[in-house]
């Protein structure tokens, strides 16, 4: 397994459950080498069902917090849309923290940090050749790529390269938030508050212990901000404040009071992206099906680790058979899934605001 993400993580804990070893290689040194990133809503259906598989449902419920499904929707005026709540029971959704989500996984599994692949060779003599940063290799009977958007594991099965959607994201974060900014908590209440404009949009996701992530989003050339030093943190919040200039004065605070801000362009794989079967070598997660951050890549990713794993485990058959109908299970549902999220960011993302709240409306009724 190559990527210590969600999909290489279900996959190994899966594999574990059953008594399977299984090597996992992670080019960060440790698990904390950085930020883990923003809060994660898994789905029923599809995260859930992937930690109900690798035996810790009960765990995830004790971490996420179901209120943070909330969700409430502004104008760039202020004014309140729509201000969604969900009821006490409703598991639908519930948000977890991707570091609380990596450590649950994590639980006994051995993982190699700091193990960066640099090529991955199908079809030697010996299997399947790995080659590593530091100059070593390795062959293995199977390597399954789940190393995200520039997976040095794809190369070996298809020729796809992420493209950039034109959309990109602006990342900044709030720290206690009850405490230090009280107007803008009780502007996010619980869960998130998004605010849609013409080709612009803020969204701010409550964390766990108080800690706020914000996202500025709107449609821009790939080298928007070839004029700024992304160290200058005071130069992008002016940048950002132009660009959402008129919005009312509690919206911008969500920017004004923002620490760091870290640059993410949206990349996206072909929505119909597979390949022909490789023996030896398959593909999970963004590496497989990159998509835009919708709230769906983690829980494909999660669902496809502990789908493979089983079907890998079950045995005693042809290991080979069971990765190539996996592929093809995989195929199909993130097909749908990444059409479903290729729409939906030009809806939420686009020229006209009210078909963000249409897109809400269907999605969540009120």
């Amino acid at each position: 397994m190559v990527g210590g993400g969600p999909a290489g993580l279900a996959f190994a804990r899966v594999l574990h459950r059953h008594g399977h070893p299984v090597a996992v290689l992670e080019r960060d040194p440790a698990p904390d080498a950085r930020p883990p990133g923003g809060t994660l809503d898994l789905h029923e259906d599809l995260g859930q069902l992937a930690l109900d598989k690798a035996g810790l449902l009960a765990e995830f419920r004790a971490l996420s917090r179901p209120e943070g499904q909330a969700m409430r929707i502004l104008d760039p005026a202020g004014t309140v849309l729509r201000d969604w709540r969900p009821r006490p029971d409703d598991r639908a959704n519930p948000e977890i923290d991707r570091g609380q989500l990596r450590d649950l996984l994590l639980g006994p599994l051995d993982v190699q940090w700091g193990r960066g692949v640099t090529r991955v060779v199908p079809g030697t003599r010996d299997g399947v050749l790995v080659e590593f940063a530091d100059g070593r290799q390795e062959t293995y009977d199977l390597v399954v790529g789940a190393d995200g958007a520039w997976s040095r594991v794809r190369p070996a099965v298809s020729s796809a390269t992420p493209h950039y959607t034109g959309v990109t994201f602006v990342e900044t974060s709030l720290d206690d938030v009850d405490t230090r900014h009280p107007d803008l908590a009780r502007l996010i209440g619980d869960g998130s508050v998004a605010v849609y404009g013409v080709n612009r949009a803020l969204v701010a996701q409550r964390n766990s212990g108080g800690h706020v992530k914000v996202y500025a989003q709107f449609r821009a050339p790939l080298d928007w901000h070839s004029h700024l030093d992304p160290a200058d943190a005071e130069a992008v919040r002016s940048s950002l404040l132009a660009l959402f200039d008129g919005w009312a004065a509690p919206v911008l605070g969500l920017l004004r009071h923002g620490t760091a801000f870290v640059h993410r362009p949206l990349y996206v794989l072909p929505v119909s992206h597979t390949w022909t079967h490789v023996p030896g070598v398959t593909l999970l997660g963004d590496a497989a099906h990159l998509m835009p951050p919708l709230g769906a890549g983690a829980n494909l990713a999660l669902l496809e680790g502990a789908e493979l794993a089983e079907s890998l485990a079950a045995g005693p058959g042809d290991p080979d058979e069971a990765v190539r109908s996996f592929e093809e299970r995989m195929w199909a549902r993130a097909g749908r899934w990444a059409k479903i999220t290729t729409a939906g960011l030009e809806r939420l993302v686009g020229p006209d605001p009210a078909a963000a709240l249409a897109l809400f409306d269907e999605v969540q009724p009120s």
